[in-house]
């Protein structure tokens, strides 16, 4: 009886995983469609056929170089922001134990956004915009992680109150600034607080920390697994938790400093993009983990190029579109779970 149960148990987690590895090949379908999109869709409407042309034939003309030039770089930063922010929602969620959890709940983005709207409150380059961002980024992070550290007495509790702590502060600060700030500024300090990718003209390094940052975390799959369980429980089973905790702490703080910098405070990809991606294929962090990147990827993908085109020639913040598509989602499997 006990054999029969075990080959059950077996053939069930077999065609779990079976699935889990369909959805993920479907994701990384859908992002690749979603790209092709991004890269047809604007006021120049272009054919896919010649932007593959363009992507891969070596056509030229005006269509290739609106395709390569500009639409390319801003379609792969979309995506690679939006697979950072799931993936740093997805580990914060895990090693905070709260569902609610996403990127900013430490206080990065409210950093990024206090060095980027002084940049531009000074009038500065926007290079060194994003290099302002990145740098109040790691600045916030390193002050939370400094604060709740305190006197060797750090836990989840204290880290989490800090973060929100440091991240009222930066709010009090980015209202000052946009009260102080000239009117010509306003609206592109605003429209970098919502989401904008409009200046995302160097996506690469951003697609580098994706994948790396990617690479390190899974390893640590299995340890987050049995972290899922209870802190005590992986200490039972041999997780160092103390080690493991701040090792992915900070990685998910560098993934949403690097995501933030370059397309501003997206909202709700962390939060919702996970609780769907653990609906379907479970909470395997082995295989949520590249589901989580990939459906990030797809989803911004998807917002951004809407963002562009709905209202064409004027384009709205991605971030207001993240926001319309996640209240519902969230809401929906709110309503699952309960019932």
């Amino acid at each position: 009886m006990s054999t029969a149960r075990a080959q059950l148990a077996h053939v069930s987690l077999s065609a779990g995983r079976r699935r889990a590895w369909a959805v993920i090949a479907g994701l990384a379908l859908a992002g690749a469609l979603a790209l092709v999109w991004a890269l047809a869709a604007g006021e120049l409407d272009i054919p896919a056929r010649s932007v593959l042309g363009a992507l891969f034939g070596g056509e030229q003309g005006m269509a290739a170089d609106v395709v390569r030039h500009l639409r390319l770089p801003r379609a792969v930063a979309v995506y690679a922001c939006g697979g950072l922010l799931a993936m740093a929602g997805a580990l914060m969620q895990v090693l905070l134990r709260n569902p609610l959890a996403d990127p900013y709940v430490l206080g990065v983005s409210g950093g990024a956004a206090v060095g980027a709207l002084l940049a531009m409150l000074l009038g500065l380059a926007p290079m060194l915009v994003d290099g302002a961002a990145f740098a109040g980024a790691l600045a916030a992070m390193l002050l939370v992680f400094g604060l709740a550290h305190g006197d060797g007495s750090w836990t989840q509790t204290r880290l989490l109150l800090t973060g929100v702590i440091v991240a009222a502060g930066c709010g009090a600060a980015i209202t000052l600034m946009l009260a102080l700030a000239p009117d010509a500024r306003v609206h592109s300090m605003l429209f970098w607080l919502m989401g904008d990718a409009s200046g995302a003209t160097r996506p690469w390094p951003a697609l580098v920390v994706m994948v790396a940052g990617l690479a390190a975390a899974l390893p640590c799959a299995r340890e987050l697994n049995l972290l899922a369980r209870g802190e005590l429980a992986a200490q039972a089973l041999g997780v160092q938790v103390r080690r493991l905790r701040y090792l992915l702490y900070v990685l998910a703080s560098l993934l949403t400093a690097v995501a933030v910098t370059l397309v501003g405070s997206v909202g709700f990809v962390g939060l919702v993009v996970p609780h769907l991606v653990r609906f379907v294929i479970g909470n395997d962090q082995r295989l949520l983990l590249p589901a989580v990147a990939l459906a990030g990827g797809a989803l911004l993908t998807l917002a951004d190029t809407a963002a562009r085109t709905v209202i064409a020639p004027l384009q709205l913040p991605v971030g207001v579109l993240t926001a319309l598509i996640g209240v519902p989602v969230f809401l929906f499997l709110l309503a699952r779970h309960q019932r």
